[in-house]
């Protein structure tokens, strides 16, 4: 990939990696706390930092507290690990994540996959279930579809079946609702008692976090093995994390611009009958189908400046390699346009 591309594939949605602001924290906090924590949170490295990190981002989502994690994939391994053995039933979308059906297998517990978006299927499957301790798991923004998960329906659903619903929300939380509290804004604990995010995509820093009651956070601060076992995030990111989490909550219109951005996009690339997946999100799916022709309108893409993901199997299923395009509240009319030229440029190359 051109180091100089224009990136349409990478998830820094608000434009937030390379916000003066942030990267001033960064290195403001590296001066302050130092390079890095030193130990695990449990032992010295938890700082007043981290601290103060996890009370906003509590207060922000409206849960009780929040725990930081050093990566979203530590958050779901350590998370499940903690709440889930070998006799917990977990029910996952069968598009999750990669690290929740890796959270699941470490925890040695059996992961029934229900239809993706399909509340009647997750129904069916829990009302089959005989077991007493039941984990109901989805993504919240798809990272390969960016459709959205219907969360008052996996809700009600859990609800019904005395089953825990942990909502990972790494897609969505800076992007979707009126405050960026993603797709499960307006939602507290009753509805979905953890939720997972993380800080690497509209945040622009590194990590992640869990949120939920406190009797919650405390019983996965005590259990999760990738949270006791490992150094604490560096204070310097989590400071720069800090004052992102202050432009996403004081600055709306940055939202209002990547959403701008997203249907101007559409709007354009159905003009050129590009095959657009169905998603209002930032990440927008062009189903090519065949993996050949993806890796070639992705390489001639690169040729022109231009950098999109080229996705295909075992990462989707068979027969459906897609561009994944990216879209970003720093991109101009002008950048979408010059990738929206490329796109049509490599159709009419693809026509018979």
């Amino acid at each position: 990939m051109l180091d100089a591309a224009l990136d349409f594939a990478g998830n820094d949605y608000l434009g937030l990696a390379l916000e003066p602001r942030v990267r001033e924290a960064t290195a403001e906090g590296a001066r302050r706390f130092g390079a890095g924590a030193g130990a695990s949170h449990l032992v010295s490295g938890h700082l007043a930092v981290h601290e103060t990190l996890e009370r906003k981002l509590a207060e922000w989502l409206g849960r009780e507290r929040a725990l930081l994690f050093s990566t979203g994939y530590m958050a779901n391994l350590g998370v499940i690990q903690a709440l889930a053995d070998r006799d917990t039933a977990i029910f996952q979308d069968r598009l999750n994540h990669a690290s929740l059906i890796d959270g699941a297998a470490l925890a040695g517990a059996r992961s029934r996959r229900f239809h993706h978006r399909d509340g009647k299927d997750l129904e069916r499957l829990l009302s089959r279930s005989g077991a007493a301790r039941k984990l109901v798991i989805s993504d919240g923004v798809f990272s390969m579809d960016g459709d959205i998960a219907n969360v008052a329906e996996l809700a009600a659903t859990a609800k019904r079946h005395s089953a825990l619903l942990m909502v990972d929300d790494a897609h969505g939380v800076g992007v979707l609702g009126e405050s960026g509290g993603g797709c499960t804004e307006g939602m507290g604990a009753a509805e979905v008692p953890l939720l997972v995010g993380t800080f690497g995509k509209a945040l622009g820093t590194g990590g992640a976090f869990v949120a939920g009651d406190a009797g919650l956070i405390e019983h996965i601060t005590q259990f999760a093995r990738s949270y006791v076992y490992t150094t604490a995030q560096p204070p310097a990111v989590t400071a720069a994390t800090l004052e992102a989490l202050n432009i996403v909550r004081g600055e709306p219109e940055r939202r209002a611009r990547l959403e701008a951005n997203v249907a101007l996009f559409r709007r354009e690339a159905a003009r050129l009958n590009l095959p657009l997946a169905d998603s209002i999100t930032p990440i927008q799916p062009l189903m090519l189908g065949d993996e050949a022709r993806t890796l070639r309108w992705a390489a001639e893409l690169e040729a022109a400046g231009l950098a999109v993901g080229a996705i295909r199997p075992p990462t989707v299923p068979k027969g459906q390699a897609r561009l994944r395009i990216t879209l970003s509240a720093r991109h101009t009319g002008a950048d979408i346009k010059r990738l929206l030229d490329g796109l049509g440029r490599c159709r009419r190359e693809d026509a018979p």
